[in-house]
């Protein structure tokens, strides 16, 4: 049979996944955890747009080899694409944006690839991800069936089969290497626990800031729902909150809640940021949680989070533009690169410092240096280009030869 017949005994499941919807759902706390319940816990909104605005904010160019160096490839049609719209309704700015959320939310993220009558690439519209799955036709093909609105077809849906080059995918991490899985639906119980958690406290404050409990009295009552009533108009609610109750005819009131400082409320809802933060693996100071910050650690958690955590996402979206967006023709002449340096600079000082040990080890020149600080080069003639070492550095079997030269001798020797 040969290897290669394993592996396609064991990619005949024709629906690949378009995620992990089959995890979304009810969490063990007992709330509904979806991508857009999910989303109203502030922490999952803060770690989604930071990751976001910096996919989108980061410059993205288009490089051309050239020689032993590269060079940015302005003239090229992805390159516009991509730098600044990748459709007439979108800037750069915000396709990343949402393609981004897409991938954070649910696991992918999918965009229509638009072709002129000459095959140009010419536009990217994102898809939504929960409308879009993954298959295998009779050829073993990959084909992804997108669902959408139309009032002229039954049921006011219809589907289109799109095939491998029409679409551009960034898959997530994922267990066939295809799609990924929505880090929501793999976080569910987690982030389930945090919206109970916010339940509670809501509903607290709705009582009037005062635990649940129950009315007893010593008699029979007639019509207890109407005491139940009374009394909630009465005192329910954050408007009634530290109103004086007044009893009559020996009711009395017994509260059988625990209060939210013997549940260790506050506790619970700072663990579930850092849970949160840990998911998408974002320092917490970078969602507004100062509490392990401090002036002196606050930058080097910045640059960590560049360098383990936007890097991959980083790698992800270059590898996806490379195969997906590039022609085969133009993959050995080409490639996408995003520009992370600026978020690793560091202080002014510590720039500098790095700029001048550069610089004396003949590493950057002076046009280098002004460049990474967004700076014009000097002019023609001014020696911006030029590479330079310190004068005191030289090979061991150079060392003590102006010596020997004054004395009449012979370095060599």
């Amino acid at each position: 049979m040969g290897i290669f017949s394993v592996f396609r005994s064991r990619d005949k499941p024709k629906n690949l996944g378009g995620g992990a919807a089959f995890l979304m759902g009810r969490s063990n706390a007992g709330t509904v955890v979806n991508e857009q319940t999910a989303m109203q816990l502030t922490a999952v909104y803060a770690c989604v747009r930071v990751l976001a605005e910096s996919i989108a904010g980061l410059p993205l160019h288009l490089y051309e080899y050239e020689g032993t160096g590269k060079k940015k490839a302005t003239s090229h049609l992805l390159y516009r694409l991509m730098h600044d719209r990748p459709n007439p309704e979108m800037t750069s700015f915000v396709f990343r944006e949402t393609m981004m959320t897409h991938l954070l939310l649910s696991g992918n993220a999918y965009a229509h690839k638009i072709f002129n009558n000459r095959g140009d690439l010419i536009a990217l519209y994102p898809l939504m991800p929960n409308r879009v799955s993954v298959e295998r036709d009779a050829d073993k093909r990959i084909i992804y069936r997108y669902t959408f609105a139309d009032d002229d077809a039954e049921g006011g849906y219809r589907v289109a089969k799109l095939s491998r080059s029409e679409v551009f995918h960034i898959p997530g991490l994922g267990f066939n290497g295809l799609v990924g899985f929505s880090p929501i639906a793999m976080a569910k119980n987690a982030l389930g626990m945090g919206m109970a958690a916010e339940e509670f406290g809501s509903k607290f404050f709705a009582n009037g800031a005062q635990p649940s409990g129950v009315l007893e009295h010593p008699g029979v009552l007639k019509d207890h729902e109407k005491l139940r009533t009374s009394w909630q108009a009465a005192f329910g609610g954050s408007s009634n909150s530290n109103k004086v109750a007044v009893l009559e005819e020996g009711l009395k009131y017994t509260p059988i809640s625990l209060p939210p400082d013997q549940a260790q409320f506050l506790e619970t809802r700072k663990f579930q940021v850092n849970e949160i933060a840990r998911m998408f693996r974002v320092p917490p100071h970078m969602i507004g949680d100062l509490e392990k910050s401090s002036f002196s650690n606050i930058e080097h958690q910045s640059i960590e989070f560049v360098m383990y955590t936007l890097n991959a996402w980083v790698a992800r979206w270059e590898q996806s533009m490379f195969s997906d967006l590039l022609p085969a023709r133009d993959q050995e002449k080409y490639f996408w690169k995003f520009n992370v340096d600026g978020l690793l600079r560091g202080d002014y000082l510590s720039r500098m410092n790095g700029y001048a040990i550069a610089r004396q080890n003949g590493w950057m020149s002076a046009d280098d240096i002004r460049e990474l600080e967004n700076m014009d080069k000097l002019p023609e003639g001014a020696g911006g280009d030029l590479y330079l070492i310190n004068g005191n550095m030289l090979p061991l079997n150079m060392a003590g030869a102006f010596a020997n030269h004054k004395k009449g001798g012979k370095a060599d020797e």
